[in-house]
């Protein structure tokens, strides 16, 4: 009878709790669609860019939208051709400026995510995991906005407005959304539910590159609504989320208010005790009053946090500096180095794998160990880069070396989608208890947002310095990225925090031996 009402209660997928999780995850779909959209429409934007600055783009950034009479369809307001460069000096400086405010207008996304990325505790704690959500939505709406009305303006201003702004909302977004969910959802559906975050990522990077196909949306007239269309879905989770209960446990660990927890309860599990749950939320009430929060400043300079505050940044590091997102913001153009006649194509081919292989990383994930997935997927994406860096250069010797470069990106893919694309976001959780632990998650926020920032911003002009080289320098990142997992990150699979803890004891113990029994030896010596 016991074994029968557990299995009932680890089956309550009950409809408000399937619409509490849709609702929430819309805000990951945003940041997803956020981080693909830019990349298709590249050249048209880059030639509005050029028409609105008053220069011509050099080929390689813009399109030929010249009519067979040899006017421009896309002129200024007036139907008059941008002034044409004079000299090479002039084509050269024209360039940096596209590149820069292109690169710009890629990476200031980043750059909202990391300033808001330390506010999510506060602001979530402050109005409520629901109601912050309400209230962040209204960033969302604004940024899509500026960048839906781009051509009433200065385009490459409002763009970079809006990509900020959006920027803001998804780095609050990316704290909330985990935060609510996991506490929604009950014990036994917490891992299935939590995976949902990634796939939303995935699908919205998806749906943006198919709707960013020339014949569709990505086009010189639509491109402002291909830019602005998240705010639809902005919209949507706003309204949903007027019908979503406040997380229970929101409301009795930080609240006190049992009667409205158990409401809310039986609300997300349907006909179903509550008081299990309660007893469960009591005891984590009882144990965060007992394990003070430890401040950010505290967790760099106590050597207790020290190994796991190491390897916290260094797997987010690792997750940003491997490429990916070298991947995902400029892959048509990459494609189109690698001689692929319709990149746009094999781009979305990329976002289709990127989908599908983030589904069977739900299953591989609860199966293996992370720290096994973790170094599969860096060496993976090392051979891959290789791959792929080979292909690029031997592309003007032999044509088939295409076929190489592509294939090589779509493993990059499959490969970051086995390991370091959704363990990062998790491991750091389980890396530190309760105390530490929002400082913790804040810290590697605000890193994987800056380690973002830095790659939108600086890898188009890597690019064009390395030309087919430029893996090569993700591939030398990776070597170094799967040697510091080796050596340094512990498996956390089905161990509590004082069992990984001790592994970092261990370590340490084994560190402070070798550096003594070096200092004796050289004391003999001398």
């Amino acid at each position: 009878m016991e074994e029968k009402s557990k299995m009932q209660t680890e089956k309550h997928l009950t409809g408000t709790l399937v619409l509490s999780v849709f609702t929430a995850v819309l805000g990951f779909f945003q940041f997803g669609y956020s981080l693909g959209v830019i990349n298709a429409p590249q050249k048209v934007i880059e030639a509005h860019y050029g028409r609105v600055l008053g220069i011509i783009p050099l080929d390689g950034h813009a399109t030929n939208t010249s009519r067979e009479d040899g006017t421009d369809p896309q002129a200024g307001t007036k139907g008059t051709l941008a002034p044409l460069a004079d000299t090479s000096e002039d084509l050269a400086t024209s360039s940096h400026i596209l590149t820069m405010y292109w690169s710009l207008s890629v990476s200031v996304f980043a750059v909202g995510g990391m300033v808001s990325s330390f506010t999510v505790g506060w602001i979530g704690d402050r109005l409520g995991r629901v109601k912050a959500m309400l209230v962040v939505n209204v960033l969302s709406i604004a940024g899509n906005l500026l960048m839906g009305l781009a051509k009433f303006g200065p385009s490459h201003i409002l763009i970079i407005a809006g990509r900020a702004v959006t920027g803001l909302y998804c780095g609050l977004s990316s704290g909330l959304v985990p935060m609510y969910v996991s506490e929604v959802s009950p014990t036994a559906l917490r891992g299935a539910l939590g995976t949902l975050h990634q796939l939303a990522i995935v699908t919205g990077i998806l749906i943006s590159q198919v709707l960013g196909l020339d014949f569709l949306l990505g086009n010189d007239e639509m491109w402002p609504l291909l830019l602005g269309l998240s705010g639809m879905a902005a919209l949507l989770q706003f309204f949903l989320l007027l019908l979503c209960p406040e997380s229970p446990r929101y409301l009795y660990i930080k609240l006190g208010k049992v009667e409205e927890a158990k409401r809310n309860l039986k609300r997300l599990r349907g006909n179903c005790d509550p008081m299990k749950e309660i007893a469960e939320m009591e005891k984590e009430k009882q144990e965060a009053v007992s394990e003070k929060k430890v401040s950010i400043r505290q967790l760099f300079t106590s050597s207790k946090y020290r190994q796991a505050v190491i390897v916290a940044l260094m797997v987010q590091i690792s997750q940003q500096f491997s490429g990916i997102n070298a991947i995902f913001y400029y892959s048509t153009n990459i494609f189109e180095r690698a001689g692929v006649d319709q990149p746009v194509y094999a781009t979305i081919g990329v976002g289709v794998v990127n989908t599908v292989f983030t589904v069977i990383s739900v299953f591989l994930v609860e199966k293996a160990g992370r720290r096994s997935l973790f170094l599969a997927g860096l060496m993976g994406m090392l051979i891959s880069a290789v791959a792929m860096t080979v292909g690029l250069v031997l592309l003007s010797q032999f044509a088939w070396m295409s076929y190489v470069s592509m294939i090589a990106i779509f493993l990059f893919v499959i490969f970051f989608e086995v390991g370091p694309g959704p363990i990062p976001w998790f491991i750091v959780a389980e890396l530190f208890s309760q105390g530490p632990r929002p400082a913790a998650i804040a810290v590697a926020g605000f890193c994987n947002w800056a380690c973002n920032f830095i790659v939108g911003m600086c890898f188009q002009y890597i690019a064009d310095l390395c030309g087919p080289y430029v893996f090569a320098i993700f591939a030398a990142l990776l070597l170094l990225f799967f040697l510091f997992a080796y050596f340094k990150v512990p498996e956390t699979k089905g161990k509590s925090f004082e069992e990984i803890a001790a592994v970092f004891r261990r370590k340490k113990l084994s560190a402070k031996a070798m550096t003594e029994l070096q200092d004796l030896r050289a004391t003999e010596e001398a």
